[in-house]
């Protein structure tokens, strides 16, 4: 008899094995239709898995995250099927899950068309509705590539080349196509029924431009055709925000192909990312912060100590100097801020000690990856480190937590998830260690009954971190800002307190961004406020403009008076037509224009509009000014 319990935790009793497939049919036939795969005992697998004893077991469909990227997977499939069928010599290579979708790159002898994506997606539906069966089997790695290489598949050959010897392989089968891939996959085609290819972009075999040249074709994925149709129009919006396309026509940055992945401010631009300087630094005094700066260049040997030459060297930029020196541009702040504790005796009263830096970062992002400021090689965090005792931990994470929320809500976020990212599979310390500086974010979250997503695996190589997901105003998420807990570093540099004991000690290094990147959290803000920013924020607050030449010298008073009270102003004194000037300034999303005429000029008034065409009236200037200041 197998006893199969369930997540309510009743249980059910078969007199045979049965595959995960029957135990949702033997549960409702709704589910058996609605089911992609199984958990068992806290495993995925397909739903053709065969159940041989007692077991917990739960059916996943496409309404759960895990089974929305089964879908996507299988899809991923779909498409080299339909590749493979349309376009024989094509080669495939991979096609992982992605946020929102999938993409597979392909091989191929001339590039592909808008044309040839719509005859591929006709094809992917075709291939659905045929409703294959989708099977599973398994093959020992050179059996897996005698197999590929029959079939010409050399990108699939040299993928398994460096598999150990000793490995199974699973591939999957659907029609006259097989796949190398770990699984789980759907049971059916048929349930792939809501998917849409976006684009096709350039790619290389494994991420490496030194390699052979490969198509990549994007697409989406959904459980239900509404579900992609609601996508497909956040997309549609997405691309109206999309800030590269605002920047330039706010005039607020560019790019050049002599320093790629870089931004070029322009004046609007650095005025912003000045305000969000600003605005942190403000904010981080009252909090407790000492602001410093470190070398954006440093020694090899430092890097090394750290880990990261070990860890992250594939992202560094180095050079080599005459006298055979090595040093690189800092990735990351972290060593500099342990060199700045590390100067001078410090006793357990100076902590916690809490240190900022604006830091410049470089690291190496290949080139199809860059993406706006969103994806750059040469960027600043709003970084900082806490050191502090271990008794303080818990605390100072807290305190960190608190700042976080805060400060996403002046910038108008108030939906922001919390994921706990916990030790990789490639890390230094014990596991010991481990426990205890996931326990301290752990225990924080718990604290403050924060609810919180675990990501197993996903932390940093020196320690686990929190991470911080907004969403914006179309509902895309956004991870911004994050909480590292480390004892590891301070170990590598053995750097020390003295206790109330008169005793050395480890301190405790907490590493925090909360904007992250200022380049990347200006192009989250650029979107999510499509372009109109807050007043406080903006980088022109407001603009006076003249009906006609008379009004030149009184609109210039008005323009300094406003200057000198801190505001951001700008005048428009152009003879042009009065409906022209509004136009222009209005797209260019000014928050207020202050329009005068004769009127206002002998009144001492200006008519007041917004950037939304709305007339607000005639106003003092002291009136005006106290109105923007309110939205500080």
């Amino acid at each position: 008899m197998i006893h199969i319990t369930l997540p309510d935790g009743s249980q059910r009793e078969y007199d045979q094995p049965l595959s995960v497939y029957e135990v949702a049919a033997s549960i409702g036939l709704g589910l058996a239709r609605a089911a992609v795969a199984g958990r068992v005992n806290d495993q995925l697998v397909d739903c053709s898995f065969m159940l041989e004893g007692d077991a917990r077991v739960s059916i996943v469909t496409a309404r759960e995250p895990e089974g929305l990227e089964i879908l996507r997977h299988s899809c991923a499939h779909l498409l080299a099927m339909a590749v493979k069928e349309l376009y024989p010599s094509a080669q495939v290579t991979i096609g992982p899950v992605i946020e929102d979708g999938f993409f597979y790159d392909f091989a191929y002898e001339r590039p592909f068309t808008p044309d040839d994506l719509q005859r591929i997606e006709t094809r992917m539906t075709r291939l659905a509705a045929t409703n294959h069966a989708v099977r599973r089997r398994e093959l020992s790695r050179d059996d897996a590539l005698e197999y590929f290489g029959n079939l010409g598949e050399h990108y699939k050959a040299e993928l398994i080349r460096d598999i150990p010897q000793d490995q199974v392989l699973s591939l999957y089968r659907q029609g006259d196509f097989e796949d190398l891939c770990r699984g789980p996959h759907v049971p059916f085609t048929g349930i792939l029924q809501a998917f849409k290819l976006t684009k096709v972009a350039g790619a290389y075999w494994r991420g490496d431009a030194k390699n052979a040249p490969l198509q990549r074709i994007y697409g989406t994925c959904w459980a239900t055709p509404k579900d992609l149709k609601d996508y497909l129009t956040r997309l549609e919006e997405a691309g109206k925000r999309d800030h590269r396309k605002l920047g330039q026509q706010l005039d607020l940055f560019h790019f050049d192909d002599c320093a790629p992945g870089s931004v070029f401010w322009h004046a609007k631009g650095w005025t912003l990312f000045q305000q969000l300087i600003g605005y942190m630094r403000r904010r981080q005094d009252q909090a407790g912060y000492q602001e410093v700066n470190t070398p954006d260049v440093m020694d090899r040997s430092l890097w090394e100590t750290s880990g990261h030459w070990q860890n992250y060297r594939d992202h560094m930029f180095s050079t080599t100097t005459e006298d055979q020196r090595v040093f690189a541009l800092k990735p990351m702040n972290c060593p500099g801020a342990v060199s700045i504790f590390s100067r001078g005796l410090k006793s357990y009263r100076d902590l916690p000690l809490r240190i900022a830096e604006f830091g410049k970062v470089h690291r190496y992002e290949p080139s199809g990856a860059l993406h706006g400021l969103l994806r750059v090689r040469h960027f600043t965090q709003d970084d900082a480190h806490i050191f502090c005792t271990p008794a303080q931990m818990q605390a100072e994470c807290e305190s960190t937590i608190t700042l976080v929320f805060d400060i996403y809500r002046d910038f108008g976020f108030h939906d922001v998830a919390v994921k706990l990212s916990t030790r990789p599979a490639h890390r230094i310390g014990s596991d010991t260690l481990w426990d205890q500086l996931e326990g301290a974010l752990s225990g924080a979250l718990e604290t403050m009954a924060i609810d919180h997503r675990i990501n197993p695996g996903e932390g940093a190589f020196y320690g686990p971190k929190l991470e911080f997901v907004l969403r914006d105003a179309i509902g895309r998420d956004w991870q911004c800002g994050t909480l590292q807990v480390d004892l590891n570093l301070p170990e590598r540099f053995d750097i020390s307190y003295i206790d109330e004991h008169g005793e050395r000690q480890r301190p405790v290094m907490l590493h925090r961004a909360l904007f992250g990147s200022l380049e990347r959290f200006i192009g989250i803000l650029i979107e999510h406020y499509s372009g109109a920013l807050p007043c406080w924020l903006a980088p022109r607050q407001a603009v006076v403009i003249t009906i006609s030449e008379g009004q030149a010298d009184y609109a210039r008073s008005v323009a300094d008076t406003l200057q000198r009270q801190g505001l951001r102003i700008g005048a428009d004194l152009r003879n042009e037509k009065i409906s022209y000037k509004i136009r222009e300034h209005s797209l260019q999303k000014v928050p207020y224009l202050l329009v005068v005429g004769e009127k206002e000029k002998d009144g001492g008034f200006v008519s007041l509009r917004n950037r939304h065409g709305e007339d607000l009236g005639r106003w003092a200037v002291s009136e005006v000014a106290e109105q923007m200041r309110s939205t500080l």
